[in-house]
C-alpha cells in the first residue's frame, strides 16, 4: 500500500510508516533538478530525504491544469529514475479526446514520448503507469469495464511494442473515481494490477476498504 499525502506531511508519514512492512511512502510531484534556483519546487534527494521510494509524474493535474507538457515529463520520468526513484506516470485521455476517437493516439504519444530510451532495468520494478481517463476523475464518473479494459489493453500493447517481452511485467494501475463500491470489479479487469485512489483516499474508513478489497 502505497501512500502519496501532500508535501507538508511527508515526514509525519514516514514516522507513521516506519517499522510497518506492507506500507510505501510516494510524492505527488517534483521538480527534475538535483539543486538550483528553484523556489517553491522539490527535488528527488528532498523526497528521498523524507522517506519518498516513490513519485508521480504526469497526473492529469499537472498537465492539465499545471501545463505540464509530454517533453517535460519525459524529462522527470528519466530524471526521477536516475535519482532512485521508482516512477508512477499517470496518463490519460479527456473527454474531447475520447468522443473523437483519439484514445489510442493520445496514449501512445503519452507512452512513447515518456518512455523511450529507458534501461530495461527500470522498467520492471521501478516504473508503473496509471490509466486516469481525465473526464473520471474527481467527477463521480466511472468509466465502465469495457472502457477500461480496452485502454489497458492498449497500454499492454504498446509498452510490449516499445519493451517487448518487459512490457508484459510492467504493472498498470486504474485511477479515475475509485471508490470500495468499484474496486473488486476494477481490479478483477484484465490488465489492471492496482488502483490510485484520488478522493476516497481522503477518508480513512473508505481507504481502507478500497486496500480490503484490493488484497482480497
Amino acid at each position: 500500500v502505497l501512500l502519496i499525502p501532500p508535501f507538508t506531511c511527508l515526514d509525519m508519514v514516514s514516522k507513521e510508516l516506519n517499522g510497518h512492512s506492507g506500507f510505501g511512502l510516494g510524492a505527488q510531484n517534483f521538480y527534475p533538478a538535483e539543486q538550483g534556483a528553484f523556489t517553491g519546487e522539490i527535488s528527488p534527494d528532498m523526497l528521498k530525504d523524507a522517506g519518498c521510494s516513490t513519485a508521480l509524474v504526469g497526473h492529469s493535474e499537472r498537465r492539465h491544469v499545471l501545463g505540464e507538457q509530454d517533453d517535460f515529463l519525459a524529462h522527470k520520468v528519466h530524471f526521477g529514475l536516475d535519482q532512485g526513484l521508482n516512477i508512477i506516470l499517470c496518463i490519460g485521455e479527456t473527454l474531447d479526446q475520447r468522443k473523437d476517437g483519439q484514445l489510442a493516439e493520445v496514449l501512445k504519444v503519452q507512452l512513447n514520448t515518456a518512455l523511450t530510451g529507458l534501461k530495461p532495468a527500470d522498467l520492471e520494478t521501478r516504473l508503473s503507469i496509471a490509466y486516469e481517463p481525465v473526464w473520471a476523475i474527481g467527477t463521480g464518473e466511472v468509466a465502465k469495464t469495457g472502457d477500461i479494459a480496452q485502454a489497458h489493453a492498449l497500454i499492454r500493447d504498446m509498452v510490449t511494442d516499445l519493451f517487448g517481452p518487459l512490457g508484459q511485467r510492467i504493472r498498470i494501475l486504474y485511477g479515475g473515481s475509485v471508490k470500495p463500491e468499484n474496486t473488486s470489479e476494477i481490479i478483477s479487469i484484465d490488465n489492471v494490477e492496482g488502483v490510485l485512489v484520488g478522493g476516497a483516499g481522503l477518508h480513512a474508513e473508505s481507504f481502507s476498504r478500497i486496500v480490503l478489497a484490493e488484497h482480497h
